[in-house]
């Protein structure tokens, strides 16, 4: 083996090959898309599929993870349907499984712009109100979760993440 950096087989670009070979995405990660109606038909069926999905990856119906992500994602997308609504707009489903981490993050995107929630520890006590409760849920749920603006239009993209047993 030649150590001539201008050669193809040179030391310089198998060092540079290894090394990205080490950040390459892991093959048995997963991820799953969708755009739902913004309608709570459209949360239902996030719900559904979400669970399905899980149960195909590996993390069976009735276990405590699988059920915790399937929440995460019943409480972010009747959110998006009921505070996130844009008549004509749909809402963006992402639910991703990253198994170098071992975490599964979920994230719901909207096109209004105008109603933000509040950040994670600043969440208001819904103690006299009849709603307001989902944010609460996720925030006990979740290893982390938070928001941020959407890169690509009108909108927010929230998010969660369940660190995975």
């Amino acid at each position: 083996m030649t150590t001539n950096p201008a050669s193809p087989t040179g030391t310089t670009q198998l060092t540079a090959l290894t090394s990205d070979l080490t950040s390459a995405p892991d093959p048995r990660d997963r991820t799953f898309e969708m755009r739902f109606t913004s309608t709570p038909r459209g949360a239902r069926l996030a719900r559904r599929l979400a669970a399905v999905r899980l149960d195909a990856w590996g993390i069976p119906y009735d276990t405590e993870a699988h059920d915790a992500i399937v929440l995460i994602v019943a409480e972010l997308s009747a959110n998006a349907v009921t505070h996130g609504h844009v008549p004509g707009r749909d809402f963006h489903l992402c639910l991703c499984l990253t198994v170098r981490t071992g975490t599964a993050r979920v994230e719901i995107t909207d096109t209004r712009t105008e109603r933000v929630p509040p950040r994670p520890g600043a969440l208001p006590d819904p103690a006299d109100d009849e709603t307001g409760r989902g944010l609460l849920l996720v925030d006990r749920l979740a290893t982390r979760w938070d928001w941020h603006p959407r890169p690509d239009g009108p909108g927010k993209t929230i998010w969660a993440e369940f660190d995975l047993p």
